[in-house]
């Protein structure tokens, strides 16, 4: 199975993903982790990727679809792979149908996590981190026993920059005005596939299992 993951920062695609790879046996491809092998691997695409990158600007669009066309044709995605964080625009989307059509491959499904901006906030903006031990609470759904104190260690507790309300707001709103563009992209060729992401862990996956069997049928 070819497969798209789609949803907000805070969804939990990191995890559904981890678990397609599980059950499925097909490799999760995500860009971050494919421009800095191409980096380390030293390629001609990752030499300019680094060039980009050791300046802390974006990879370009055509340096990020050529190390996705290097890593979809190596042997271990002939089965299946499944993207995480490819494509983020339109530009992206028709790069990758070309380099599918290329190699007679098409996406089988794209699994788009829905989250309401609001639930997304209270996940992240209310998260608490154990300096320690890095054990992860919620202020509204796991808070600590003691407040600002870990449960595990007794460490104290803290908000990454990252998570403060106004950084996250701004990660939702380039979200949406690149991603909204892409569900409509989908939704037209017929691939995209909605999951309730508000839902626990548990019952967003059953939800992906579901889907994922009836395609495989």
């Amino acid at each position: 199975m070819n497969l798209i993951l789609l949803g907000p920062p805070g969804a939990g695609k990191g995890t559904q993903a981890k678990r397609i790879v599980e059950k499925y046996g097909i490799p999760q491809i995500s860009t971050g982790d494919m421009l800095r092998d191409a980096v380390a691997k030293g390629t001609e695409l990752g030499k300019k990727a680094k060039e980009y990158m050791d300046k802390g600007e974006l990879v370009p669009d055509e340096v990020v679809i050529g190390i996705v066309k290097e890593r979809l044709m190596q042997p271990d995605c002939e089965s299946g792979f499944i993207l995480d964080g490819f494509p983020r625009t339109i530009n992206q989307a028709e790069a990758l149908d070309d380099i599918l059509d290329e190699m007679n491959r098409r996406i089988d499904a794209v699994i788009n996590i829905a989250v309401p901006d609001e639930e997304i906030l209270k996940r992240i903006v209310y998260r608490r981190i154990c300096k320690e031990c890095g054990a992860v609470y919620n202020l509204i759904y796991s808070p600590p026993k003691v407040d600002g104190k870990c449960d595990k260690c007794g460490g104290d507790l803290y908000q990454r920059d990252d998570d403060k309300e106004e950084t996250v707001k701004e990660r939702l709103r380039v979200y949406r005005e690149q991603t909204a563009p892409l569900i409509d992209y989908y939704s037209r060729k017929g691939s995209l596939k909605n999951v309730d992401g508000t839902k626990n862990i548990e019952e967003v996956w059953n939800q992906i299992v579901e889907l994922l069997e009836s395609i495989k049928e």
